[in-house]
C-alpha cells in the first residue's frame, strides 16, 4: 500500500480565528492607554516588547499579556496603577477565555477529506505553535480533535521542527503536505525541507510573522483563496 500523504492544517487563523482577537484587544489596549500615548507610539513599542520576549515567554496569549503589562509600565514611565494593571490582566484572561471560531468552510473540507483518510490514502494532523494549556484548550473546545490522527502543539515552526515531527510520525518531505496562513511558520520552511505547503492567506497578519510570498513559487508551493479549495487539491495530489 502506497505510503499516506500527511495533510497537516496550522490551527491559529487557518482552522479558527485568533488574530481577529489580538487585535480586538490591542484596540482596548489603545483606549486604555490614550491618557499617556499615541496610538502609533504604542504599537511599536508593544511589538518592540513582544519581540524582545519572545524568547523569554514565548507565543501565545500569556506572554502577549505580560508584554501588555511592561509596555504600560514603560510608556507611562512607571505612573500606571493598580486598577490599569488589572484592567489589562482581564484583557488577557478574556483573550484565554474566548470562544473558538471556526473559519467558514473548515468543518466542511475535514468532512470531504474523511473518506480518504479513513481509507488510509491521506493522514490529517494538527501542527500549532503557542502555549500548550492554551492551545490544547482551543483544540478540545473546537470540537475538531477527533477529525485528526494527532495534534503537534510546538514551541517555534522552523526547519528543525519539521523535520523531528516527519521523524517522530515516520512522514516523508515527498509525502507531506502543510497548509497554513504564515509564509514564515506554515510555508517556507516546509519547503526549504522538500514538502508542499499551501498557503491560504487571512485578512490579517502579525508584524512579526510578516514575511513576503516568494515572486516565483518554488517547487511544492500552492496557494489558495479558501480552506474550501484544499480538498481539491489534495485529490490531484493523490493522483
Amino acid at each position: 500500500m502506497p505510503v499516506p500523504l500527511t495533510v497537516a492544517f496550522d490551527a491559529d487563523d487557518t482552522l479558527w480565528h485568533s488574530e481577529s482577537v489580538f487585535e480586538e484587544t490591542h484596540g482596548r489596549l489603545v483606549a486604555l492607554l490614550s491618557p499617556w500615548v499615541d496610538a502609533g507610539t504604542l504599537e511599536r513599542t508593544l511589538l518592540d516588547t513582544e519581540a524582545r520576549n519572545l524568547k523569554i515567554f514565548g507565543y501565545g496569549v500569556k506572554g502577549f499579556t505580560l508584554s501588555m503589562i511592561e509596555t504600560a509600565i514603560e510608556i507611562t514611565g512607571g505612573r500606571i496603577g493598580a486598577a490599569e494593571i488589572r484592567t489589562i490582566l482581564e484583557l488577557g484572561k478574556a483573550m484565554m477565555d474566548h470562544p473558538v471560531e471556526l473559519i467558514d468552510g473548515v468543518v466542511e473540507t475535514l468532512d470531504a477529506l474523511a473518506p480518504d483518510a479513513g481509507a488510509g490514502r491521506i493522514r490529517l494532523i494538527v501542527i500549532t505553535k503557542g502555549d500548550l494549556f492554551h492551545q490544547e484548550s482551543k483544540v478540545a473546545r473546537s470540537g475538531l480533535a477527533e477529525r485528526f490522527d494527532g495534534v503537534e502543539i510546538v514551541a517555534e515552526k522552523d526547519e528543525a521542527t519539521y523535520r523531528r515531527i516527519l521523524q517522530r510520525t515516520g512522514a516523508t518531505p515527498d509525502r507531506f503536505l502543510m497548509i497554513g496562513n504564515s509564509m514564515r511558520s506554515d510555508i517556507l520552511p516546509v519547503l526549504d525541507l522538500g514538502g508542499q505547503a499551501v498557503h491560504i492567506p487571512y485578512r490579517i497578519t502579525w508584524a512579526l510573522e510578516a514575511v513576503s510570498r516568494p515572486e516565483v513559487a518554488p517547487p511544492g508551493f500552492h496557494t489558495l483563496d479558501s480552506i474550501r479549495e484544499v480538498p481539491a487539491l489534495v485529490a490531484r495530489l493523490l493522483g
